[in-house]
């Protein structure tokens, strides 16, 4: 037993159970939210009934509702150590162990088996949702008052603190540790879980925000460098990044139990508990609305560009992503979506060439994230790849279609070089075919690392990382230059 768990346990207390708060308090999440989030991941077309269902039956039935239809899959919902050793050393010390939940009982039964040892549950119902007031009358009932230790974390639990022999808290502020203390001056608070700003940071993916460099290719395509063109491509750059980070939050939230059970993606903040899932859905909201804001200063066709960004990427996370092939051809869309709203945003044609050229490029692209990940499932063993509808065997076809679609990009930018446009723009147009070969090293190299299992499955942020395809980037921007 700790130092510090045998100060909290001590021995006269051998006969007084330890009753422990779940949400926030044994989990580093909230069963409701996750619960509501796997409901909407399978049913989104009817997120009507979460407000229905609340409104009709009051917070109790929404719970028992949710756990009818959704699975929050308890088993991956990461634990807080903390309060994992304090049961632990209430075992050693021979006493009895609650859980004592606002949440559906079937769900906390669940994660009772899984904690293990477990004397018993004090749960919600259909009709009394087991919080503040009503969870302090359930516990004094059948434990005493003052027959038990809490362990809680929010105000709604002062009153079973109230009714309590010994008040244990996991604190998220300061500001709440003041508050606990001031009511319970011999609290103590056996852990703190603040949500820290580089954890927010992190759950906006800002690596990400390298593809949304893509708006400015129709600046350089086009040779437009004058200040007015520049702005406007940076305010299109700044929306495209809100909104691809508000995206990344949603696909977060509804992939939760599925992000657990991955080895590097069990990591991420929303996934590990590190950032709370309200939070993440506050931040999602926000950045979304903050995006259309912003995308007021440029072009109305601009800010239809990025509605049909965001609506596709809420399609894809909700939908689309578990259909084969659709997946991968909304993949390569939102990649050239990038490019036209850079063209939108600076009031150029839509350069069909560019376009062409770009759905083609990140189609090749999208199907290669496809291979890395099925490469790596069945480098460990396992056959499909959860949640995409593809099995390690669809590699055999996967891989040349990927080709085929990058070769096809090559190709487009060879038909490009023939075109009126290319004089108008360029001096020496014939240099340009000097890029064609380097497109086809890059290209197949791409592939062959997804083959070896090598590359990371994101091949655009891959690529921004890789020193040969940054050298091969160079190269094409030195062909650009010399061609001027």
């Amino acid at each position: 037993m700790s130092v510090a768990s045998a100060a909290i346990l001590d021995e006269p207390a051998v006969d007084i159970p330890l009753v422990v708060d779940v949400d926030g308090t044994l989990i580093k999440s909230d069963l409701l939210y996750e619960s509501a989030l796997q409901f909407l991941a399978r049913f989104p077309l009817e997120a009507w009934r979460l407000p229905h269902w609340l409104m009709t039956h009051g917070k109790a039935g929404l719970k028992v509702r949710l756990a009818e239809r959704a699975d929050p899959q308890v088993a991956t919902i990461p634990l807080r150590d903390e309060t994992v050793a304090l049961i632990r050393d209430a075992h050693e010390a021979g006493r009895r162990v609650y859980l004592a939940s606002a949440s559906d009982g079937r769900l906390v039964e669940a994660l009772a088996r899984r904690v293990g040892g477990i004397a018993g549950v004090f749960t919600t119902d259909r009709s009394v949702n087991l919080a503040g007031d009503d969870k302090a009358r359930r516990l004094v009932a059948e434990l005493g008052d003052r027959g038990f230790d809490y362990v809680g974390d929010a105000p709604v639990d002062f009153p079973v603190w109230g009714s309590a022999r010994k008040v244990l808290a996991v604190s998220h502020s300061g500001s709440f540790s003041r508050q606990l203390r001031h009511a319970f001056p011999d609290a103590q608070v056996v852990a703190t879980a603040s949500t820290r700003p580089r954890d927010v940071l992190r759950a906006l993916r800002p690596h990400q925000w390298s593809k949304n460099t893509l708006v400015f290719v129709g600046l350089i395509a086009g040779h437009h460098f004058d200040a007015q063109s520049i702005l406007a491509a940076l305010i299109a750059f700044a929306c495209f990044c809100m909104a691809a980070s508000s995206a990344y939050l949603i696909n977060d939230l509804l992939d939760l139990p599925a992000d657990r059970a991955h080895p590097r993606k069990s990591r991420r903040p929303l996934a590990s508990g590190a950032v709370p899932i309200m939070v993440g859905v506050v931040l999602a909201a926000l950045l979304g609305i903050g995006a259309f804001v912003l995308s007021a200063l440029l072009p109305v066709k601009f800010s239809l560009v990025l509605f049909a960004y965001i609506a596709t990427t809420l399609a894809y996370s909700f939908y689309l992503k578990r259909k084969m092939m659709v997946d991968i051809v909304v993949l390569g869309g939102l990649y050239a979506l990038r490019v036209l709203g850079g063209l939108v945003a600076l009031e150029l044609s839509h350069a069909p060439w560019l376009l062409m050229f770009s759905l083609f490029l990140f189609t090749s692209l999208a199907i290669v994230k496809r291979c890395s990940e099925l490469t790596a499932k069945r480098g460990a063993g396992k056959a499909k790849l959860a949640g995409r509808g593809y099995s390690s065997e669809d590699l055999r076809v996967l891989v040349p279609f990927g080709a085929a679609a990058g070769y096809g990009s090559v190709l487009v930018f060879a038909l490009y070089m023939s075109s009126p446009e290319v004089r108008t723009l360029y001096t020496h147009p014939d240099r340009l075919w000097l890029i064609c070969p380097l497109l086809v090293y890059w290209i197949s190299r791409m592939f062959l690392l997804s083959n070896r299992a090598q590359l990371h499955d994101d091949p655009v942020v891959y690529a921004l990382t890789d020193r040969i395809s940054l050298a091969t980037g160079a190269c094409v921007a030195a062909v650009l230059a010399i061609s001027i």
